[in-house]
């Protein structure tokens, strides 16, 4: 017996709660860890995930319902603090710069991506559903833009602006392409699909906005129950989308956004991200770590080297297109571009969300929406993305900085 399996057979016989503590470990130092050597956590808890799960070391089984459950949470709370996140003080006050920037930096991109995938031989759904994946972006690295103190400064406040454009409309294209591609493509079950989302979308938002503003008012003086609210509401609002076959991270998205205001400064809001943060969420990373076969994952990488090369190609073009356009149209200088740009770079948190919802979607006849090689295609994208996108950041709004002060003086 090899050592692999020596190691296989010695991490299945451990106890559960050995395990549990394994898990938790890992939860705990493979962040810091990550940072130390200038990774994401987001790519060391992929990494780890990829060893310890079942297509390496095979630590957590073949089958961890509580495992998927506690992932499966983390994907809907991911979704509800991109939501809850949003500034929407800030967008109202750039609202039409930023709406610029989100329609652009969403759309050059699908178009890149869909005409490749079209190239590439793939079917119409799957190739708009790629498409809608490279349109959102996560701000990854708000940190660096806010020590530097730039956070403040017009061409930072449309990127992040963006954003809520940018991820909304993606998510809205992914989930008429997922509805279509389970029940088959018909004009008609389109149609009824679109008139849902436009029912769906403002009955979540003004509903929830007013109605969880009202029941959340109700329990100020009770954080614990403020806190489950919270969850309840982020639940709700997830499986409302499901009845009409929309992906649970649409409805979690749209619930933080409606509960946006009315949490803004509770401590029950602080816990509940404090919480996500450090369990649920690495959780769904970590997971998401275990459906990668390293072997296939590499093989994949080389024989489909046009199509990952190729989305990464889309996404950095097309991002790059969108900020050179808006910064054209607004005056902005050739740093602020560039630092706009790499702003919208990263691709993580609706993107990996989004890609796990299609890769776990059917089709009448049993084949994917999101194949293997496309997971692993959006995987590398993520993670280089992911570690590009804050570097360039960090090198870029330095510069708009210094320039923005020498205006200011001049």
């Amino acid at each position: 017996m090899g050592t692999i399996e020596l190691l296989r057979a010695d991490a299945l016989a451990l106890p559960n709660l050995a395990k549990f503590a394994v898990a938790m470990a890992i939860v705990v130092g493979i962040p810091p860890l990550s940072r130390r050597v200038g990774l994401p956590a987001v790519v060391g808890l992929l990494l780890v995930g990829v060893v310890a799960g079942p297509h390496c070391l095979g630590l957590f089984g073949e089958n961890r319902p509580i495992g998927d459950l506690f992932a499966d949470l983390g994907k809907l709370l991911l979704m509800f603090f991109a939501g809850l996140e949003m500034d929407l003080a800030l967008f109202q006050r750039t609202r039409h710069k930023a709406i610029t920037l989100g329609f652009a930096s969403a759309v050059i991109p699908m178009v890149l991506g869909t005409v490749l995938c079209l190239c590439l031989g793939y079917e119409p759904i799957p190739v708009i559903v790629v498409g809608s994946l490279l349109g959102s972006h996560t701000l990854l690295a708000s940190p660096i833009v806010n020590a530097l103190g730039v956070n403040r400064l017009e061409p930072v406040a449309i990127a992040v602006g963006a954003t809520l454009f940018s991820d909304s409309l993606s998510l809205i294209i992914f989930a008429i392409c997922v509805s279509t591609y389970k029940s088959g493509f018909s004009i008609s079950a389109v149609a009824l699909q679109i008139i849902e989302l436009i029912v769906f979308v403002p009955l979540i938002f003004f509903t929830l906005s007013r109605g969880g503003a009202f029941v959340l008012s109700k329990a100020q003086d009770q954080e614990d129950a403020y806190f489950i609210l919270m969850l309840g509401i982020m639940a709700l609002a997830g499986v409302l989308a499901q009845s009409i076959n929309l992906p649970g991270i649409v409805g979690a998205f749209l619930a933080g956004l409606s509960v946006n205001a009315a949490v803004r400064d509770q401590p029950a809001k602080t816990k509940l991200k404090f919480f996500g943060d450090s369990f649920f969420i690495p959780i769904f990373f970590m997971v998401t770590g275990f459906l990668i076969d390293p072997r296939v994952f590499a093989r994949s990488a080389l024989d489909n080297f046009s199509l990952v090369a190729g989305i990464i190609a889309a996404v950095v073009a097309g991002k790059w297109m969108a900020a050179a356009i808006v910064s054209r149209a607004f005056g902005y200088t050739h740093a602020a571009c560039l630092t706009i740009w790499s702003l919208t770079l990263p691709q993580v948190a609706a993107t990996l969300a989004a890609t796990l919802v299609g890769f776990e979607t059917f089709n009448a006849a049993g084949q994917r929406m999101i194949d293997q090689q496309m997971l692993n295609a959006v995987l590398i994208l993520m993670v280089s993305t992911s570690i590009a996108g804050p570097i360039l950041t960090e090198h870029f709004a330095p510069r708009m900085l210094k320039e923005s002060t020498r205006a200011s003086l001049g």
